[in-house]
């Protein structure tokens, strides 16, 4: 078991950041920082601050959907990809809780030993 953050941050599904679609930016920008892992949800509908719903319709090619990108860590990783987001001016809103959390279960014989540290995380 271990102590860290659940780091969430919020987008349009086809938001773009250098011509790269946003949390695809994110995932991959947090994956070359070292960082465990990283999800990419897509609502099936959601709205925003300025109260516009967004719906997943079968005839829409490119949508509007709330995407949310999560990243289980510690506070040095939450800090590292929040000063990225920063430095990169990409515009996200995100929101940083305390959380616990861990694996049950047998360990699967396939993971490497390169993967350990999911195993045993080493957060504050």
């Amino acid at each position: 078991m271990a102590n860290g953050y659940s780091l969430r941050f919020y987008m349009h599904e086809n938001a773009r950041h250098g011509g790269t679609l946003l949390y695809d930016w994110l995932l991959d920008q947090a994956k070359r920082r070292g960082l465990h892992g990283g999800s990419a949800f897509l609502a099936v509908a959601g709205f925003g601050r300025h109260g516009v719903l967004h719906e997943h319709l079968f005839f829409e090619v490119q949508s509007e959907l709330p995407v949310m990108v999560e990243f289980l860590v510690n506070e040095e990783d939450a800090q590292k990809i929040l000063d990225l987001v920063h430095q990169e001016g990409a515009q996200l809103f995100w929101t940083k809780s305390p959380m616990e959390f861990g694996i049950l279960g047998q360990e699967d014989p396939a993971m490497s030993r390169a993967d350990s540290s999911l195993r045993q995380p080493s957060l504050p």
